[in-house]
């Protein structure tokens, strides 16, 4: 026989049960999660790597994170300006783009040829600051984004707020995020130790 204090005994834990599950849910969705990392795009993965490895002065979270302030990953991006996922102009493409699919052919749109072209031409911007003063990364990015000229006549970054937001978005911003999403990366990725085997 069901006591009254048993059917309250219950009424009360059922409702306690649901008034937490309740904020359990309402936490998880007002909780700030961590912000999701940019990662590179599995189909420019091998490309960016190898155009890295192509130039020690660049790496691959840096290459990563200058296209992503370029282009945001898009091959089709065209500023007006600027065209392809690396953002060349049509007169620094037609000096630095190289054929790097082996096609025969270079094309700005193309990001087997786009991304090597920019690793090469970064390579030849750091060669082209090293003289000034300052950061040689914050120069040889203000050089891609302004022109070497106009970062040699001003013998560092010019006063050119585009220019001067690119190379902090990148450095400040991008760069952290791209070098902790390819950490993880490279853990994920990493072989795992094969077991061993213990002798007799």
């Amino acid at each position: 026989m069901v006591t009254r204090r048993s059917r309250t005994t219950a009424t009360l834990v059922g409702t306690a049960l649901v008034l937490a599950a309740g904020i359990l849910v309402v936490r998880h969705f007002t909780t700030p999660s961590e912000p999701e990392l940019p990662t590179i795009p599995a189909a420019e993965r091998p490309v960016v790597e190898a155009a890295a490895r192509a130039c020690p002065k660049v790496n691959v979270p840096l290459l990563a994170a200058q296209i992503h302030a370029e282009s945001g990953w898009r091959p089709d991006a065209d500023s007006g300006h600027a065209q392809g996922i690396s953002q060349f102009t049509p007169e620094t493409w037609a000096e630095w783009g190289r054929d790097g699919d082996g096609d025969g052919k270079a094309d700005v749109w193309e990001p087997k040829d786009a991304i090597p072209s920019q690793a090469r031409y970064m390579c030849h911007l750091y060669g082209m600051v090293k003289s000034l003063p300052g950061n040689p990364t914050k120069l040889a990015l203000a050089a891609y984004n302004a022109g070497p000229t106009a970062v040699l006549e001003a013998r560092g970054i010019p006063k050119i707020a585009e220019t001067r937001e690119y190379v902090d978005r990148i450095l400040n911003t991008l760069l952290p995020q791209y070098r902790e999403s390819e950490e993880k990366y490279a853990a994920e990725h990493s072989p795992r130790p094969s077991a061993r085997v213990s002798g007799p």
